[in-house]
């Protein structure tokens, strides 16, 4: 029998839909390669498998009622441990959050259980859900499943070494500064930043969020193919009207020119050789399929970067930084440090400017989407980070900062991004970054198709 946990999300839906296997089969499986797995990488940091079968049994009995299970019927699904699910502490990595336990469901994971999802089990962040890479001292250090070596990445850093491992076919992510791209790029798997209000999001166990959080951050799903960020997508986003920035815009649009911009070097960022090739790569597979590509530079990316940051270290400068200093976490301790040391607080004027100066960027990049639907840029200047090196000193902090300029700039703007992996330089993945405009997912998704259909399809991996 094939082993369930290697097949895709659609494969399993539509199995589980014809009656091929029984939900409660994939469920199984599902939990029997956590079991073997898990304990080497640290990705799913609590679940629960009588709750799993439970779930599994309710979607056989819907099946066997002849009604219709949903478009995930079935697929076992992580929830990362930031978002709120019912019976579950939302402890987003802190101690001082290990009993906040919830008794409704984020908007985006009621969706995925409206859609036939399996909930598989809670997966891992950093403190916060602050850095590129995953390790709190709440639930411990997350590995990288393809070289333990390399960063996981992060925030979403569980949820992408769970899926890299068979861990679930979907893994929900979110992303304020690349905690959904970042990760699918360090374990070799493809992310999906939505456009800001696509995906419902809300937790019920935490105050409302401030501006910044409430105009940069998204939920999104992270998987080894297309089509399944595809489904998952698709079932995330219906509508929920508890986040009043929700907006019900249709998931496929007119079809666009089928031509890219190759941005190499946005800005003048520095970019190693291997990432070079990988876009260039890229490139060459939308070429062959009949696309046409252009070598320019991208709108800002710089100045949107520097007010995020500032948007971001607002809030904690106003009341964040009390539980920070009581959650006493070395590694939140210190990227704050050296994130205040590189960005000056501002006065209210200074806020002020900064959200007025968004719609500036926003037309610019939406004016950009005109002439190029699709931009091909860097995930990160360099390749996969050696694991933990951000807390190494400052020097490399700032480095790695730098190298992560394409991450933290674009989400000012609320603009989507995929991260489509292309491949291995040795052991290390490596991949590229896809930006469209506002509520344009489907020309994304339509591309990195090509660009996937031009590599070697993304398999579970025994981790290394």
């Amino acid at each position: 029998m094939t082993d369930l946990w290697r097949l895709p999300a659609t494969d399993l839906a539509h199995r589980v839909r014809s009656r091929r296997v029984s939900a409660t089969e994939v469920a199984r499986d599902a939990l029997a390669r956590l079991d073997a797995v898990n304990p080497a990488i640290n990705a799913v940091i609590e679940h629960r498998p009588e709750d799993v079968l439970a779930q599994a049994a309710a979607i056989d009995a819907t099946i066997g009622r002849g009604e219709d299970p949903g478009p995930l019927a079935g697929v076992p699904t992580t929830i990362k441990v930031n978002a709120d699910q019912a019976g579950y502490a939302t402890t987003n990595g802190l101690r001082l959050q290990k009993d906040l336990l919830a008794k409704a469901d984020n908007p985006v994971v009621a969706n995925l259980r409206r859609a036939g999802a399996v909930l598989l089990g809670r997966t891992n962040t950093p403190a916060f859900s602050l850095r590129w890479f995953t390790r709190n001292s709440l639930h411990g250090h997350t590995k990288n499943p393809r070289d333990a070596s390399i960063t996981p990445g992060g925030s979403s850093g569980g949820a992408a070494a769970a899926v890299a491992a068979g861990i679930g076919a979907i893994g929900h992510g979110t992303d304020i500064g690349g905690s959904i791209r970042y990760p699918a790029y360090a374990c070799g798997v493809h992310g999906l930043r939505p456009t800001l209000g696509r995906i419902p999001a809300w937790n019920p166990t935490g105050a409302e969020r401030h501006i910044g959080g409430q105009l940069m951050a998204v939920s999104g799903p992270i998987a080894r193919t297309i089509a399944d960020l595809r489904v998952a997508f698709a079932a995330m986003a219906a509508r929920d009207i508890r986040d009043p920035w929700w907006v019900g815009a249709p998931l496929e649009a007119p079809p666009v020119p089928k031509r890219a911009a190759l941005c190499l070097n946005p800005e003048g960022m520095a970019v190693q050789p291997a990432v070079t090739a990988a876009l260039r790569d890229a490139a060459s597979r939308l070429e062959a399929a009949g696309w046409t590509i252009e070598e320019t530079d991208t709108p800002p990316l710089r100045e949107p970067a520097a007010l995020q940051a500032m948007l971001w270290l607002a809030e904690s400068r106003r009341g964040l930084n009390t539980a920070l200093h009581r959650e006493a976490d070395p590694d939140a301790s210190f990227v704050f440090a050296q994130m205040e040391a590189l960005c000056p607080q501002p006065d209210l004027n200074g806020f002020m400017d900064a959200l007025q100066k968004r719609s500036f960027f926003v037309r610019q990049w939406m004016e950009f989407f005109e002439r190029f639907p699709v931009a091909i840029t860097p995930v990160s200047g360099e390749l996969p980070f050696r694991d933990q090196e951000d807390v190494e000193s400052p020097e490399a902090f700032r480095r790695i900062m730098e190298a992560q300029l394409t991450q933290v700039g674009l989400p000012l703007m609320g603009l989507p991004g995929l991260v489509v992996t292309t491949g291995l330089v040795g052991t290390v993945p490596v991949g590229v970054q896809l930006l469209a405009g506002r509520y344009r997912e489907d020309v994304l998704l339509r591309a990195g198709a090509v660009i996937e259909a031009g590599g070697v399809p993304a398999s579970p991996v025994d981790p290394a």
